[in-house]
């Protein structure tokens, strides 16, 4: 091979050198950070390099533009597959940053981040999440192609490929999202199998036995079998098969060898998860016939023939480019359109389209969700979402919007059904995807099921607005299983989320407007099952105030004897006490606290205003864990809470049971005083 003058070497030849680099920049790469899995990228390197250089249409120059393939590796502890194959490609990716792998502040962390690295669609790490992302961006693909392509137009027409392992494949959510993805009839999903048959344990026949063929074939897919993961005319042959079907989606189940080349590791455990070493790799060098020297080679031939990746593509993004602007001038309302949802571009007036309530009149909070969808669907159309069987109770249908069927990929709304962690997943891969927005919607309690990918949203930093309905006792009769207790304090301790836990109609078109304002972020709308009163109809003063986070509804006249704090139905109950103390002349000011991460963003001067430093006689009030809000309580406040299970029974009953009530608030409150 040359290292440096232009060689000329065969088709084959030129194929094989790449495979090899790929593989050797990942070992050299893990073991110059000592650390790292090398084993999967030498194993998965043919079908990697088949992918990328014969089907992926990607620009390196614009690894953005909306027809691209997409491509998620979902066995994200391979990372250095995907930054050989960026670096390779062309994107802004460089030697020295493959050398700095696992180090402090480099582009190249232990696993595949999008916010952090160029090329990467996706963050993968936590099995299965690449998996049902991948399929969250076939379900976008489909749906903005049928949206907006038409004849001699199609504007949308491109694949989303992912490599998965054998732990992608054992973890739960690759089940709901496969079984899905069938039922969808997702035609351009296309997945590879690295079927190495090693775990972390050792060989997967000590846990995972099962017939992955024939499940995916139960599922609705189209599953193909590559004998040999060294064949690239076999997987060749299998790639071109997976894009002419196009009604089901296809599985290439790919008999890897994990290391390979190394060769006392080579099909072991002992090459997953640890470097090869620097004496197994000077074998696994002179077996592939690869120099010892220098390390972090690309030949010229190599990166020349895989630098035709980013012309290739580069030659398909101006072409496209070129039949968006004749789209444009042949459907300019369309054209329009298209650009709007391309840019998640929000209509100015948003506050001004939102519901109004009027003061005094009792709705529930899901229901005040629901009059918000229902008011802004059709001025936000790419706003999309569902509902994990639950569409009745979360009331996150639209009226007049259909669902998405594989026989009507136009529909706007989803039914998940019960797949709480696909669900949240596939959201967070169609706002990845682009030109969507997205939510999706299941009782609170159930946010167990889907916290991975809710963490995810924020650490992606992905606008997914989280509908959570039932939030507390106030469901009643179901009792402690489905009443969410300490989810509360759960879900606010996930970085960079926005927790919104509204007290009435308004504050929920509220928190509605500033969960799609953000796009930087999840934002998660506890809402109650229960009828909450409506404390002011003026829906740009109670936006404010929300977007603050913190705000009293119940003033005093200079400082206060005391401050009641709550968040949601609880707020009810904290007027209540007040009015009671107020009787005997204890002046009491409340404070409505729907969202905590906007409340501890504003200055000191806002937060001294409504929580003023000299009122020490403090007490919150909120249906679950008491643990948290001694942050704004203080050493010396009490807080009014529930430190146990629920129960089942009427919500009424519940209240009183557990010392929920106004009553009981204004106790707590004159023993603070005494």
């Amino acid at each position: 091979m040359s290292h440096g003058s232009p060689a000329s070497v065969n088709e084959a030849t030129l194929s094989q050198t790449s495979i090899n680099t790929i593989r050797f920049l990942a070992v050299d790469a893990v073991q110059k950070a000592n650390s790292g899995h090398p084993g999967m990228p030498m194993g998965a390197a043919p079908m990697a390099y088949v992918t990328w250089k014969n089907h992926l249409a990607i620009d390196p120059s614009q690894p953005k533009w909306p027809n691209r393939d997409r491509f998620v590796l979902s066995a994200g502890h391979g990372s250095m597959l995907i930054y050989s194959l960026l670096h390779l490609a062309g994107f802004d990716l460089s030697l020295d940053d493959l050398k700095d792998f696992r180090q402090l502040g480099s582009r190249t962390p232990g696993h595949p981040e999008n916010f952090h690295t160029t090329g990467i669609e996706t963050t993968t790490g936590p099995l299965g999440q690449g998996f049902a992302n991948a399929v969250g961006m076939a379900v976008a693909e489909a749906h903005l192609a049928a949206v907006f392509n038409r004849p001699g137009f199609s504007v949308v027409d491109h694949h989303t490929y992912a490599i998965v392992s054998d732990g992608d494949l054992m973890e739960g959510i690759s089940h709901e999202a496969a079984s899905l993805a069938g039922h969808l009839g997702l035609g351009k999903l296309i997945f590879l199998y690295d079927d190495n048959k090693i775990s972390i344990d050792g060989s997967t026949d000590l846990s995972f036995t099962e017939d992955v063929t024939g499940r995916f074939e139960a599922y609705g897919w189209q599953v193909l079998s590559v004998a040999d993961g060294n064949d690239t005319n076999a997987i060749q042959q299998a790639v071109e098969s997976a894009k002419a079907e196009t009604s089901r989606p296809t599985m290439i189940r790919v008999r890897t060898i994990i290391g390979f080349g190394s060769p006392n590791k080579a099909g072991t455990s002992g090459s997953h998860g640890s470097p090869l070493g620097d004496a197994e790799i000077v074998l696994t060098k002179e077996a592939l016939n690869w120099p010892q020297e220098p390390t972090f080679l690309v030949p010229d031939e190599v990166r020349r023939h895989m630098g035709e990746i980013a012309t290739d593509g580069k030659a398909k993004r101006v072409a496209w480019e070129g039949l968006v602007a004749r789209y444009a001038a042949a459907h300019p309302d369309l054209g329009q359109q298209w650009n709007q949802w391309q840019s998640g571009e929000l209509p100015a007036n948003l506050i001004e389209l939102l519901p109004t309530f009027e003061k005094g009149s009792k709705l529930a909070t899901r229901a005040a969700s629901g009059k918000v969808l229902a008011a802004i669907s059709e001025h936000v159309p790419f706003l999309v979402g569902g509902s994990a069987d639950l569409t009745g109770s979360n009331l996150t249908n639209i009226p007049g919007r259909s669902d998405f069927q594989a026989s009507n990929p136009a529909g706007g709304y989803f039914y998940f059904g019960v797949r709480e962690h696909a669900m949240a997943s596939m959201c967070n891969g169609m706002e990845l995807h682009g030109g969507l927005r997205t939510y999706c919607g299941t009782f609170l309690v159930f946010s167990d099921y889907m916290r991975p990918a809710i963490r995810l949203s924020a650490l992606m930093q992905k606008g997914v607005t989280y509908v959570l309905t039932h939030d507390s006792i106030g469901l009643g009769e179901d009792g402690p299983t489905h009443q969410p207790i300490e989810h509360f304090m759960a879900l606010r301790a996930i970085p960079n989320c926005s927790f919104y836990r509204p007290a009435d109609g308004p504050e929920t078109a509220a928190a509605w407007y500033c969960a799609l304002q953000n796009n930087t972020g999840p934002s998660l709308l506890a809402l109650s099952r229960q009828g909450l009163p409506t404390m002011n109809s003026d829906v740009h003063k109670v936006t404010a105030n929300v977007q603050r986070g913190a705000y009293a509804v119940r003033e005093t006249i200079g400082n206060p004897d005391a401050l009641i704090l709550a968040s949601g139905s609880e707020v009810e109950v904290a007027l209540g006490a007040a009015e009671l103390l107020a009787m005997e002349g204890i002046e009491t000011s409340v404070v409505s606290m729907p969202c905590w991460e906007n409340f501890d963003a504003q200055d000191a001067a806002y937060k001294e205003s409504v929580l003023p430093s000299a009122v020490t006689a403090r007490v919150s009030v909120e249906a679950g864990i008491t643990f948290g809000w001694e942050k704004y309580v203080g050493t010396k406040g009490t807080s009014v809470g529930i430190d146990s299970f629920g129960a089942s029974g009427p919500a009424p009953d519940l209240f009183r049971h557990f010392g929920i009530t106004a009553e009981n608030v204004a106790e707590v409150v004159r023993k603070q005083l005494s």
